[in-house]
């Protein structure tokens, strides 16, 4: 049987990360899906180790092949001020169960274990040995979500915000408010990320907000177009109503595209609104925590890039 080490990913490592991830996630979704995730080529994988390494530099894991050094496996975390949010996992086909997974899930935990935060983490719903690798190391699950898609109409959607609210661009000056209010909703804090998404390095993001009469933040959604993902998220809302608006609203600048984004599936108001423009379900997903966890009040919108939350 192999034996693994760890190590932390190097640039010289970006291109065969990227080819694991492509192989890992595409062998997964044919086996038990009958279709490729990644319908591009590798390259495009490329995407995470180009905004993780912005974003948050020397945070990704790698399990390593003793005699060979060849990569088994990759791990992305993300250390913030009140959590360590844990990314996307992948380990190559070659090294199923070999115990990959578990080595660099245990990397993580002994580092936030170090920092004293709990360690956060969406997984697939329907993946049950990833949600087994998880719940056996302590993770509990805490909030259902419906991955859901629409091909956005060239003319987009009416936004279609409740009286009194105004629906545009997020600016640096509102990080301020878009920090306190998650801090609020979703118990967390990450204003690095924002401040990302703002920058938009490689012309990928953008960021709306919801703002009322008083000046008041109703609530902010981020969004990522790129091949290696096309997305909505993160965000919040105070209410379901404004949390629509949002989405209806943010799907304006992925016209023509078909983005994915999680919604609360107890959110029944929220679901039917998203229905009611033409959203279908493409697939399931469960938030868990391992360690302190305050229940969300409001609307989260969770995502996997970039996977903070």
């Amino acid at each position: 049987m192999p034996t693994f080490e760890t190590r932390l990913m190097q640039a010289g490592d970006w291109d065969e990360v990227a080819r694991l991830i492509h192989a890992s996630l595409n062998l997964w979704y044919e086996k038990n899906r009958g279709y490729r995730l990644v319908s591009g080529g590798w390259e495009t994988m490329l995407l995470f180790p180009r905004v993780y390494e912005d974003l948050d530099p020397g945070c990704c894991v790698m399990a390593v092949e003793t005699s060979s050094q060849r990569i088994a496996g990759v791990c992305f975390f993300h250390p913030r001020p009140t959590h360590v949010a844990l990314g996307i996992m992948n380990t190559h086909p070659d090294f199923f169960g070999n115990g990959v997974a578990s080595l660099m899930l245990r990397y993580i935990t002994d580092d936030a274990k170090r920092r004293g935060v709990p360690v956060r983490l969406v997984s697939a719903a329907t993946n049950v040995d990833s949600f087994s690798l998880y719940n056996k190391a302590g993770f509990v699950p805490t909030r259902f979500f419906q991955d859901m898609t629409v091909r956005v109409p060239e003319s987009g959607f009416d936004v279609a915000a409740p009286h009194g609210w105004t629906f545009r661009d997020a600016t640096v000056g509102d990080i301020p408010q878009i920090v306190a209010l998650e801090r609020e909703l979703a118990h967390i804090e990450r204003e690095k990320d924002y401040h990302f998404f703002l920058r938009n390095p490689g012309g990928i993001w953008h960021m709306s907000v919801l703002v009322g009469p008083d000046g008041e933040l109703g609530g902010f959604l981020a969004s990522v177009n790129d091949p290696g993902s096309n997305m909505l998220g993160p965000g919040v809302a105070r209410n379901e109503e404004l949390a629509a608006a949002l989405v209806r609203g943010e799907l304006g600048f992925h016209r023509g595209c078909s983005p994915v984004w999680l919604v609360p599936s107890e959110s029944r108001r929220l679901v039917d609104a998203m229905y009611a423009i033409g959203t279908k379900n493409c697939e399931l997903h469960i938030t868990q925590v391992l360690g302190d966890y305050t229940r969300e009040t409001g609307i989260v919108f969770p995502t996997f890039m970039p996977e903070t939350g």
